[in-house]
């Protein structure tokens, strides 16, 4: 009888009677049913037929989008319910991340992100192999989410909106089947290695042949599960890395544990002398708690973001009519006034309307104390108010939140791999290969040597040098750094920003909202032309109000909004200042660089304020009054600059304010390689002549006119209270707004690294030392099983090392 048919999409038996088909490279191959034909014929017709010959694994079943199916999906077009997962950027762009069920391999991930790119208003698709996360940013106008969806399920996979809560369900579930398999693991190897002290104990004192018969077969039972259970996942990855030509750290691993098992089945049934079942159970043991608590690291620092956002309440308190109404967190609109309660944890990103309270934000920025909260302050989903009511105006809801923009920001660190990383992997695999090589020779050699220690010793090289803290050096290494830092609230949102730290030697600062609190009060306003003091103030305001400066925040709070005046033509000049039309007449408001009219009077008013920020309201001939502004320095600045100067840093300070101001706070802080009056363009350019002359420069900045630099810098830190646009230039974010964790990054980072060549070292020494002792026959399987997982843990507990 003929053996039944497979389908070439999903590998399902194909039921008698069907006939269908799909012509996938020049070749008619059968498909089970109208799903995977459909999904087949789709993926051929959208020339992504590669992803067959690349796959590594089957994708789940095909299946035809149903009429009820579409209706489903369909709701996820609804404003109401994309409100809790999609990002609004404005103009029809929309961004949302996806949990994509049924990535089995990089070909799937492949297949998705090409499939999707060919769509008509897909703007980006990013899909994470690791957490199975799909990021994808369209045009509403063009394409649907509902649409997206739906081609995703042709394709064989589903997808739904990423939940932190889910996404921590799947975590917990994937722990629970690693753990069970860890268990059998344990009791298996512990049970065999009692049979093994008999059958060793035998040889010396003599045994019972049925009895050796008696405890082989025992052995062979109580190892079944470990070998066709525990050790599954090796199985899996390294036919995954046989499939895609990648010669992964658990081919060798697969190949030991295939070849002692089916070893020892031989001489159990047949006879022999040695049987494998301790070391198996052992390899296998020893290997999954190296791997759990690999798996352990590197999920901490995805676990802590998201476990902030965990903390944010499912209702709210709306207020509306002088009423007070429990909604749906989920329900609440941009511009909803909430009430937060004392003791309660707010339930959206807002801006305090009413109220005066203290709010504990620890579990974002690290500060243990709690920040007073004020009209006018934000505040974060996720904090806790501790004293006062506040009355919220809310300004994000959803993935709209900044803890939400955190947890965007880990994902796309964590897909980015540092150079040592992937040099680290290149040498895994090739080492891999030289190890087969190397093990196939030695096996050849002892066959004229003495072929009854063939297998012994072929088994013991394969175990004892599998390359498993090689591949584990790096990742290890970052991921506990990363959680660590996150829990001091520095957010690394590059790959290669904790390798590039370990390599600084020169720090600059930004001044304004950098070194300076960002919070610029003005202290004296002088008028020099016949408009009074109050209209200058509704002009200056007027023209700083679309503005994100810092400064600008100083002239908005002095005018009520309903004095502002409309202004055409409002320009913003980075470094300069801004300038705008009302009612006709165009005015300038910036330094004493930005209008000719204030560079006469500047040099004298510049005196007699040095600690101060000029700011000069001009029209295009006169300058009609100065504003005098005070920042004063953050606490922790002065200790931050000595940190970093006895940690043998270079500090330099690049701001557009005037040279008076700029040397007073130079002097405070005790920094003498200083810039002043620096346009964007201008800070660019120093940072550049920096690293002509070999610095590996950091910046630390916060505005607009920052982020050139920011994204110039080998390595850039942006204050979490800065512009988005500098947040989206950097590659940590000072969530804490504290300069003392520039010091804090960088002893990071140089601890990182050393930590890394410490594994690396440890990993090349542990393998030159053992290959040659067990290719001389020095070292049983069951001690290489304990080798090799000794030295994977050095590897992992190095790394948990840091603090």
């Amino acid at each position: 009888m003929a053996s039944p048919e497979s389908c070439y999409h999903c590998g399902q038996v194909v039921p008698d009677g069907i006939e269908l088909s799909v012509n996938i490279a020049q070749q008619s191959r059968i498909m089970c049913c109208r799903g995977c034909q459909a999904v087949a014929q789709a993926i051929v017709d959208n020339g992504l037929g590669e992803y067959y010959s690349n796959r590594t694994a089957l994708p789940g079943q095909g299946h035809e989008v149903l009429p009820d199916e579409l209706k489903k999906l369909a709701l996820y077009d609804h404003p109401d319910i994309q409100r809790s997962f999609v990002i609004d950027s404005g103009e029809d762009q929309r961004e949302a991340v996806l949990i994509l069920e049924g990535i089995t391999c990089a070909a799937c991930v492949w297949l998705n992100e090409r499939h999707l790119k060919q769509l008509p208003g897909i703007r980006m698709v990013q899909v994470n192999y690791a957490n199975h996360r799909a990021r994808v940013a369209w045009n509403s106008s063009e394409i649907s989410l509902s649409r997206i969806l739906q081609e995703i399920q042709l394709l064989g996979y589903n997808a739904h909106p990423y939940s932190a809560l889910q996404a921590d369900a799947l975590r917990q579930k994937k722990r629970k089947k690693d753990l069970q398999r860890l268990a059998i693991a344990g009791i298996g190897s512990a049970q065999a290695m009692m049979l093994s002290v008999g059958l060793y104990a035998g040889k010396w004192e003599g045994i019972d042949p049925n009895t050796v018969m008696l405890l082989r077969w025992f052995g062979l039972l109580l190892t079944l599960p470990v070998v066709t259970f525990s050790a599954m996942p090796f199985y899996r990855a390294a036919w995954s890395g046989l499939k895609s030509g990648h010669l992964n750290m658990d081919v060798p691993v697969a190949l030991a544990l295939i070849t002692a098992f089916a070893g020892s089945v031989w001489v159990t049934v047949f006879g022999g002398t040695h049987v494998y079942y301790d070391s198996i159970g052992m390899f296998v043991l020893f290997l999954l708690g190296t791997r759990l608590l690999e798996a352990g690291a590197r999920g901490k620092s995805v676990e802590a973001a998201e476990n902030l956002l965990k903390l944010q309440p499912t209702m709210a308190v709306r207020l509306r009519a002088g009423q007070q109404e429990y909604i749906p967190v989920m329900d609440l609109l941009s511009g909803d006034s909430i009430l937060a309660k004392p003791g309660e944890t707010i339930a959206a990103d807002g801006i305090v309307a009413e109220g005066v309270s203290t709010v504990d934000e620890a579990l974002l920025t690290g500060e243990p104390r709690p920040v007073v909260k004020q009209p006018g302050d934000s505040v974060i989903a996720g904090s806790i108010n501790l004293e006062s009511p506040l009355t919220l105006t809310v300004t994000g809801v959803g993935e709209n939140t900044i803890l939400a923009g955190i947890v965007r920001m880990v994902d796309k660190a964590q897909s980015e791999k540092p150079r040592i990383a992937t040099l680290a992997d290149r040498a895994a695999s090739w080492f891999t290969v030289a190890l087969l090589v190397f093990t196939a020779v030695v096996g050849v050699a002892w066959l004229f040597i003495d072929r009854s220690q063939v297998l012994d010793i072929v088994l013991a090289v394969l175990v004892v040098t599998c390359p498993c803290a090689l591949s584990l050096a790096v990742p290890a290494a970052l991921a506990a750094a990363g959680s660590h830092l996150i829990k001091r609230g520095i957010l690394v949102t590059r790959g290669h920003a904790l390798e590039t730290l370990a390599r600084v030697n020169h720090v600059v600062f930004d001044k304004t909202g950098t070194l300076t609190q960002g919070k610029p009060v003005i202290v004296d306003v002088m008028a020099l032309s016949d408009m009074p003091v109050a209209q200058c103030d509704v002009l200056a305001a007027s023209l700083e109000q679309a503005s994100e400066h810092p400064l600008a925040v100083a002239f908005k709070g002095r005018v009520l909004s309903a004095d502002l005046r409309v202004v055409q033509n409002a320009r913003n000049h980075p470094g300069q200042g801004v300038s705008g039309e009302v009612n006709g007449q165009t005015y300038y408001l910036g330094n004493q660089d930005f209008s000719p009219a204030s560079q006469v009077m500047a040099e004298d008013y510049a005196l007699r304020h040095p600690s101060a920020t000029l700011v000069w309201l001009c029209d295009a001939k006169l300058a009609l009054a100065v504003f005098v502004l005070e920042d004063p320095l953050r606490e922790d600045a002065v200790q931050a600059m000595a940190r970093l100067k006895a940690r043998g840093i270079n500090i330099s300070i690049l701001s557009g304010d005037n040279e008076t101001t700029v040397r007073h706070v130079g002097n405070a802080l005790g920094v003498d390689n200083l810039h002043w009056q620096q346009k964007p363009q201008d800070k660019l350019a120093t940072l550049q002549a920096l690293q002509r002359d070999g610095a590996i420069v950091a910046m630390v900045g916060d505005g607009i006119n920052d982020a050139p630099v920011l994204a110039g810098a080998q390595v850039s830190f942006a204050m979490a209270a800065g512009t988005d646009v500098a947040n989206q230039s950097s590659d940590i974010v000072l969530l804490s707004n504290r300069l003392d964790d520039v010091s804090q990054a960088l002893e990071t980072g140089r601890d990182t690294l050393a930590v890394m060549r410490q594994n690396l070292f440890w990993a090349v020494a542990y393998n030159v030392i053992a290959l040659p002792f067990a290719a001389l026959g020095y070292i049983s399987p069951w001690l290489a099983a304990l080798g090799m997982s000794i030295s994977s843990m050095v590897v992992v507990l190095n790394a948990l090392r840091l603090k």
